[in-house]
């Protein structure tokens, strides 16, 4: 403990708020509440003998803390989940990638609102729905409703006439004023009650309104409603009655090797409509209880809808804080319940079996992961009958067109995955225009291993077969290489030539240390061909700009500098062409003229 944080602790009130540990950067590594700042922030350097390994380490690492005091317990509680939020501090339980859930926007402010995904949740009026873990249901939401119920999907009103999306009847035309602000609106509104999973009460607005507009005799509004209703009931009947009434939460838990995951249902109107997990970083030292309560803070934090009751898997210490916290939140009354029997503990039985599954998928994932890349390395030495594991392997390959542009890239994957910080590339220089790849395989290796300062490689693949293995081994061994294992793939059957065996290796047609080379090499194609296709275009539009008079090497480069690409220098102004460095109105208009005569 450092003298400033002794000092500190002597001085802590016995008052409700948070404390903010820091380590010796400055930075907050932890956020906590507490209703007795004193009694709770002194406890962390008492006796460490009942202290977690997690608590012990968080306390090493203390060089300074600070404290915020509030008046109760709920505005501790609040303060606490803005501050996690904004630090994302390292020994805070946290919901994974909790930045990147996205959320379905409807632009209310708008006459005539747009609705559209979006992973900024702003102050603007707007209504948000969300957050969603999974972005492809979300669009598909956004796609369903669009189609229901023909809204705008254009940024700006300034269309002088209306679009083809008009004329394929998914959008009514609002930017040609073929559809009453009053109007739009109502539909703006049945979206919003379809999103909150009021199904029911939409369609109960559209049966509303379809016998009206069948009254006033406007029958193709009518049958518009009536498609829309059709619709809402095709989704309705997908969706399970679940409780007699009301919305509801159901937070379920699981945990396990993994890691932790929360599963959450949310019921609206006694209909099961959706469902979402989150996975729950920092959480393995931590009872089910605290982990509850932090997942808690985080989502509601956050959510766009509080529903009057959450139903939860364990018993909350401080279920009176939340509650309260959310009610203020809501506006009116959130209960926290802990279903004992019944319909409701049925469905919190559900939400963990839905969690446990999500976790279960997790480790399939992380299995699947291992074996096609550590998994895989190890069982390519063993094919190759290395003496060690091949951890970072280097590939070559060559690229040019009938020997033009010629140009070589270098991929490095380290444990059986892409290191692209190490990729390299050359623009081979013995051999322009000459078509020899032997030469080509000579040069790169000998500029990669003769100066280069990167690791030292365990395997180098050349991508080419026998007669490319046999042309770089040479160079690579007067290089100083003499132990590291070189081998040649040849490109039909991806059999592997060693070092002076004459018959190929042919691994297994279906395993993970074939598909492994496989990515390699089709990696190193990749690089060495984007590259080569760069400096194929650069060379089309050096040749082209030759032919403009007044257009030198130093006037065409500043061309190429400025605009990148020859579609965007024909389109160019005149204005634009003589902003750029050397030009001057005389060249510029030669340029101009010179892509609108050909």
């Amino acid at each position: 403990m450092t003298e400033e944080v002794a000092e500190k602790l002597v001085l802590l009130p016995d008052r409700p708020g948070c404390y903010l540990m820091k380590d010796s950067q400055g930075k907050i590594i932890y956020v906590g509440k507490a209703i007795n700042l004193k009694n709770r922030v002194r406890s962390y350097f008492q006796s460490s003998v009942n202290h977690s390994p997690k608590v012990n380490a968080l306390v090493s690492h203390i060089a300074d803390l600070e404290i915020i005091i509030t008046n109760s317990e709920i505005e501790a509680l609040i303060l606490e989940c803005n501050l996690i939020k904004k630090h994302c501090p390292k020994y805070n339980i946290s919901l994974r990638d909790d930045k990147t859930f996205p959320y379905i926007k409807v632009t209310t402010t708008e006459q005539y609102p747009r609705i559209y995904a979006t992973r900024k949740v702003l102050k603007d009026g707007a209504r948000y729905f969300g957050p969603y873990t999974n972005a492809g249901a979300m669009h598909e939401t956004i796609h369903l409703l669009k189609r229901l119920f023909s809204l705008r999907s254009c940024r700006k009103l300034d269309a002088k006439r209306p679009c083809l999306q008009y004329h394929m009847k998914r959008c009514l035309a609002p930017c040609a004023g073929f559809i009453t602000p009053t109007d739009y609106g109502a539909m703006i509104a049945a979206v919003c009650l379809f999103l909150e999973g009021r199904s029911d009460t939409v369609v109960k607005m559209l049966q509303k309104n379809m016998e009206e507009a069948a009254e006033r005799l406007e029958f193709e509004q009518a049958a518009r409603f009536r498609d829309q209703l059709a619709a809402v009931e095709k989704v309705r009947e997908k969706q399970n009655i679940v409780t007699g009434s009301g919305d509801h939460d159901v937070v379920g838990l699981a945990r396990s090797i993994v890691g932790t995951c929360a599963q959450v249902f949310f019921v609206r109107s006694g209909k099961l409509i959706g469902r979402d997990h989150f996975l729950i970083a920092g959480s393995e030292e931590e009872a089910d209880g605290e982990v509850l309560a932090a997942f808690l803070k985080q989502y509601y934090s956050r959510a766009t809808f509080i529903p009057r009751e959450i139903l939860l898997p364990y018993e909350l210490s401080e279920r009176a804080v939340f509650s309260q916290w959310l009610t203020e939140t809501k506006g009116s009354k959130v209960e926290l319940e802990v279903p004992q029997r019944g319909t409701k503990r049925d469905l919190v039985k559900l939400a963990e079996g839905n969690a446990s599954l999500v976790l279960e998928q997790q480790a399939q994932k992380i299995s699947l992961a291992e074996e096609q890349t550590t998994g895989a390395v190890r069982d390519l030495g063993r094919y190759l009958g290395l003496t060690t594991e091949p951890d970072r392997i280097e590939c070559f390959d060559i690229s040019h067109t009938q020997g033009a542009e010629t140009v070589a890239s270098m991929v490095v994957f380290q444990g059986g995955v892409p290191k692209k910080d190490d990729y390299r590339r050359y623009k081979l220089l013995t051999v322009e225009g000459k078509p020899d790849d032997f030469k080509s395989m000579q040069e790169v290796v000998g500029r990669r291993y003769g100066k280069d300062d990167l690791p030292r490689p365990d395997l180098i693949i050349i991508d080419g077969g026998k007669g490319q293995l046999n042309s770089a081994l040479p160079v690579i061994r007067q290089c100083g290489l003499s132990t590291v294992p070189v081998v040649g793939l040849a490109k039909e059957f991806e059999y592997i030539y060693r070092e002076g065996e004459s018959e190929p290796v042919i691994l297994p047609r279906h395993g993970q240390a074939l598909y492994l080379v496989q990515r390699i090499r089709d990696e190193a194609h990749r690089f060495a061909i984007t590259y080569h296709r760069k400096l194929r275009a650069k060379r089309n539009l050096v040749s082209i700009l030759d032919h403009v008079q007044g257009i030198g090497p130093k006037r065409r480069q500043a061309l190429w500098d400025h605009f990148g690409t020859l579609a965007k220098i024909k389109a160019a102004s005149l204005d634009e062409l003589t902003a750029v460095a050397g030009m001057n109105e005389k060249t510029a208009q030669a340029v101009y003229l010179f892509f609108r005569r050909t």
